[in-house]
């Protein structure tokens, strides 16, 4: 699982048939490479779209069948051909970092979600491609699983978003800012003391809570694909929840404050992951 950068997905893991690695890191190190484009650096935002536009370049030279000059398409044509891979579905990558260079702000959770769509649905969707296994109730439960992966992504980088650009990425819907009562000012200033008294920060924290709770529900409802998935790719998908989940926890445990207390998994998190991926908890058999 990705732990570091385009967190929360799978990067080749021991878990998955050997045959399959290579794909997946094809698969991972477009997704990560144009994401940077979106978000690292000092590039403008003219050059930022214009390295998207370049990605998007390759892609179209795919579909018509010429050369690729890029080494992540040299590296992604591959399993493209090979497994059929749905073209459409790293476009909407794309057209996700590119909301990214332009847009700070979400309106409401449904706004974020149809984000959540595009930037993080196609990766579990080229998976169970991959994995000969997309069916219409799979890849279901797969973009409950993967814009939950992004929703906790968003929610344990709220001080990271906030400092970049020049007046922060917000991902928390603004609607339900208003409605906890936690302004765009709280977010830059990155409240989240707790010190006694402290309005802005308590109302922070429930927004936090409410947020948490969201994804967590959002997981649980996908969470039975892996259960369903044969073997090594069903382990995968179930550490890849049961990671993501554990982070949520670790959220929690710091009372809401990842200002100052960024949750990732460690070392000391695998095994309870690995043994929460082969324990089926009660809730999701059916």
């Amino acid at each position: 699982m990705a732990v570091d950068h385009y967190e929360n997905f799978p990067v080749a893991s021991i878990l998955l048939p050997a045959s399959l690695r290579e794909p997946v890191a094809a698969i991972y190190g477009f997704a990560r490479s144009a994401d940077d484009f979106a978000d690292e650096g000092d590039l403008s935002p003219q050059q930022r779209r214009a390295l998207l536009a370049g990605y998007q370049a390759e892609l179209d030279a795919i579909e018509r069948g010429e050369p690729t000059l890029h080494p992540v398409f040299l590296r992604l044509r591959p399993p493209i051909v090979r497994y059929g891979l749905p073209l459409q579905l790293f476009r909407d990558l794309l057209d996700a970092f590119l909301q990214d260079v332009g847009k700070d702000r979400y309106g409401n959770f449904a706004e974020l979600m149809d984000y959540c769509r595009r930037s993080a649905d196609p990766v579990g969707r080229l998976l169970l491609h991959l994995f000969g296994h997309a069916t219409a109730a799979n890849l279901s439960r797969s973009d409950a699983i993967c814009s939950a992966l992004q929703l906790i992504n968003h929610w344990q980088d709220v001080g990271i978003d906030a400092a970049k650009g020049t007046n922060g990425r917000i991902y928390l819907p603004q609607d339900d800012m208003r409605r906890f009562g936690v302004s765009d000012n709280d977010i830059r200033r990155r409240v989240a003391s707790a010190v006694p008294g402290d309005t802005a920060s308590h109302n922070f924290r429930r927004l936090q809570s409410f947020q948490v709770e969201r994804a967590r529900t959002l997981m649980l409802s996908g969470a039975s694909l892996g259960w369903d998935l044969p073997g090594r790719i069903g382990l995968e998908i179930r550490a890849i929840v049961a990671g993501g989940l554990r982070i949520l926890d670790k959220i929690e445990a710091v009372d809401y404050d990842v200002f100052n207390w960024r949750p990732t998994l460690q070392p000391v998190d695998w095994p309870l992951i690995l043994w929460r991926s082969l324990v089926r908890p009660l809730d999701t058999h059916r």
